[in-house]
């Protein structure tokens, strides 16, 4: 697992590189977060020299990585998969062979969509009740019985709240991972304008100073224009009680 796509091509293709040292039936996985594009090549590269291919990304975070309870999203030959996943159930609970080369990458530029997105939504939520003069905790513990509910109204929702933004999985990374986004949307002809605003919101916080926030502080953003702050010192209080 490496930081972006050109790492990759890097460790796999260099004059040092793994693939030189491959022998035939090998897999070689990829856990990245890369480009769907430039992963459909490197797996045809590998598969010239009869070894397998699988990318396979992961979601969880931090906490996911430390409880082994990672989501690992998988492209691939199912023989292949089938050889590797019991590596992968000691790091995961959700593994899926999604489908062939390339569509781990593909499904984990989805989920960087959706929860982009969806904490966006939150924070829009949250921040109207809060101006709307509703207390935000108790909005949300409503919310959390509706259709509206979700592990980023429930997790993120609860640090807009109390304002603990401390990493996390922090703002600087996120806009990496929306930068593949866009620029693989681009590459297959797709827009995408509420993910690029999402990502305009992300450059806000970090021009304010929050680059190592966590990616629930998009909300400050959406603040500094509201000129009005969820919670306070009393949404806080009443937050720990909850």
């Amino acid at each position: 697992m490496v930081p972006d796509t050109p790492h990759v091509e890097d460790v796999l293709f260099n004059p040092k590189d793994v693939a030189k040292g491959l022998s035939e039936g090998k897999v070689v996985v990829d856990m990245s977060s890369i480009s769907p594009v430039a992963t459909k090549g490197f797996a045809q590269r590998i598969n010239e020299i009869s070894c397998d291919y699988l990318d396979a990304p992961v979601s969880g975070a931090d906490v996911g990585a430390k409880a082994a309870s990672l989501s690992i999203m998988v492209g691939g030959p199912q023989e292949a998969f089938d050889r590797v996943k019991p590596l992968f159930d000691l790091m995961g609970k959700n593994v899926t062979l999604v489908g062939s080369n390339g569509d781990g990458q593909t499904t984990k530029v989805a989920n960087q969509i959706i929860v982009a997105l969806t904490i966006e939504a939150v924070a829009e939520g949250l921040l109207f009740a809060s101006k709307a003069g509703a207390d935000p905790v108790k909005v949300r513990q409503a919310l959390m019985g509706g259709l509206a509910t979700s592990r980023i109204l429930e997790m993120h929702g609860e640090r807009m709240i109390q304002r603990t933004f401390d990493p996390g999985f922090c703002i600087e990374l996120h806009q990496e991972d929306l930068n593949l986004t866009l620029t693989s949307a681009h590459q297959i002809g797709v827009s995408l304008p509420n993910t690029a605003m999402a990502q305009e919101l992300f450059s806000a916080c970090s021009a304010h100073g929050g680059a190592a926030w966590d990616h629930s502080a998009m909300v400050r953003a959406l603040e500094i224009m509201a000129n009005h702050e969820i919670g306070g010192s009393a949404g806080r209080e009443a937050a720990s009680r909850s």
